[in-house]
């Protein structure tokens, strides 16, 4: 074979299948998400699902931390970044809650079913009591969410597809 033929020539097909494009709803644990210019590793993924609707939270790694990105297909994409805070919020949820100087107002609340994948695998099954708050210009979030005797609250903020970035993994 010349070399402008091997430069040239049809590429020979591999066996290997190709990567899929990712999505914020396809993302999958040892995929690279790049937000705010820092590169994260997808360590864990969390599928929730209640009454038929499904949506995401992805754990990723950086060098500042752990930070959470959520994501789920409601009327349009949604998408926000979360992390982790100290609260203390007791059941029955109530429906105000007050974090850094800002009132957040109860929005959504139910039961969910997980799947656990990567660091989160230890949760498939589970079944969680969750709900969500904002606050009054949609612009701040609340999570909270009840893993059996344990109580999760985080702290968001929307953030727009074209802000987030995916390298597929090797899978």
């Amino acid at each position: 074979m010349g070399l402008f033929s091997k430069l040239f020539g049809k590429k020979q097909k591999t066996s290997e299948s190709s990567v899929k494009e990712r999505n914020l709803l396809s993302i999958e644990v040892g995929d690279i998400v790049t937000y705010d210019l820092t590169d994260y590793e997808v360590v864990g993924k969390i599928t929730y699902r209640d009454h038929g609707y499904e949506w995401y939270a992805y754990q990723l790694l950086g060098n500042g931390g752990t930070i959470w990105l959520a994501s789920e297909m409601d009327d349009e994409l949604e998408a926000g970044i979360y992390r982790k805070i100290t609260l203390p919020v007791q059941e029955p949820f109530p429906q105000k809650l007050e974090y850094d100087g800002r009132a957040f107002y109860l929005d959504e609340e139910g039961h969910a079913r997980v799947v656990g994948e990567g660091r989160s695998k230890q949760i498939n099954g589970q079944n969680i009591h969750y709900a969500d708050y904002c606050d009054e210009e949609e612009e701040h979030f609340l999570s909270v969410e009840k893993w059996g005797s344990d109580l999760e609250v985080s702290y968001g903020y929307p953030v727009e597809e074209y802000e987030i970035k995916i390298i597929a993994g090797s899978k």
